[in-house]
């Protein structure tokens, strides 16, 4: 199986394309789960704060005996420790869960408009980076307005914004922001949550059939050669290694137009909160 290739963020650090999310894995399966994918060769782990499964995630690395710069680990900052200096606190819990001294990517997980914090919070975040706690910052669930306040305020341009994105729901108006400032996008979400028929759609199961592949495949295939970072999530081992088998085959520009072609700009496609109702 080939390699995972890594992508360079806007700070110089490299960040694995594509990695294991553990969103909705129970805490008890957690370090199972990721052993097993560490096992079958992934090396980038996608976790948060609110997600409860930090501790299993830092049991499987510390059980692997990975050296830790083959690794790269994300967790996030939730939605109620924005305020004061309660972003170090939190960071501190998690870096104890996780068994780290530092995480290689650290993120706002939702801007939380409603209570107008969101700047100070990546304020913090910033200051988190330099204080060596975490080597890149980013930020999740961000639009336009959110991206353009905490710049403007600050001079910091995330490293990443990690949103939903998947065929039905591709938020142009931020990959194309993402574009101009040299920001890595990564998709949370990238086969829909099973919420629509996505494996059904004609483009996805006519490029899948060409390439001998799965459609889940396909539309992976698809996130890659968008630039996109993507951690798709599965507890089961057969899954996992189907998800990393994506690097051995190319999708056509005519494969891709198709699938980029199944876009609902109007947002109906979004399958999860929409990101001015999450506070």
């Amino acid at each position: 199986m080939a390699t995972t290739p890594t992508v360079k963020l806007n700070d110089g650090n490299d960040i694995p394309q594509l990695g294991y999310g553990v969103f909705k894995v129970p805490p008890a399966d957690t370090e199972r789960a990721v052993s097993e994918a560490l096992e079958v060769g992934y090396r980038h782990i996608d976790t948060a704060a609110i997600y409860g499964n930090e501790e299993g995630v830092g049991a499987a690395i510390a059980a692997s005996d990975l050296p830790r710069d083959e690794l790269f680990v994300t967790t996030k900052l939730w939605n109620d420790r924005h305020d004061g200096d309660e972003p170090r606190a939190a960071i501190a819990e998690s870096l104890e869960k996780l068994g780290l001294d530092k995480v290689d990517l650290y993120l706002v997980h939702w801007p939380t408009p409603a209570h107008d914090n969101y700047v100070h919070a990546w304020s913090k975040l910033v200051e988190l980076r330099d204080a060596g706690l975490t080597r890149s910052i980013g930020v999740s669930n961000h639009l336009v307005p959110h991206l353009d306040r905490i710049v403007a305020a600050t001079g910091v341009v995330p490293a990443v914004n990690q949103i939903e994105l998947h065929p039905a729901h591709q938020q142009r108006a931020i990959t194309e922001w993402a574009a101009q400032h040299d920001v890595r996008i990564e998709s949370w979400g990238p086969l829909g949550q099973g919420k629509y028929d996505l494996f059904g759609a004609e483009p996805v199961a006519a490029a899948a059939k060409a390439h001998d592949k799965t459609p889940a495949q396909a539309v992976l295939r698809w996130h890659l050669q968008k630039g996109f970072i993507v951690f798709p999530k599965s507890v089961r081992r057969e899954r996992l290694e189907e998800n990393l088998d994506v690097f051995d085959f190319e999708l056509t520009d005519a494969e891709i137009a198709a699938i980029d072609a199944m876009d609902r700009p109007d947002g109906s496609g979004r399958v999860s909160a929409h990101p001015d109702e999450v506070n």
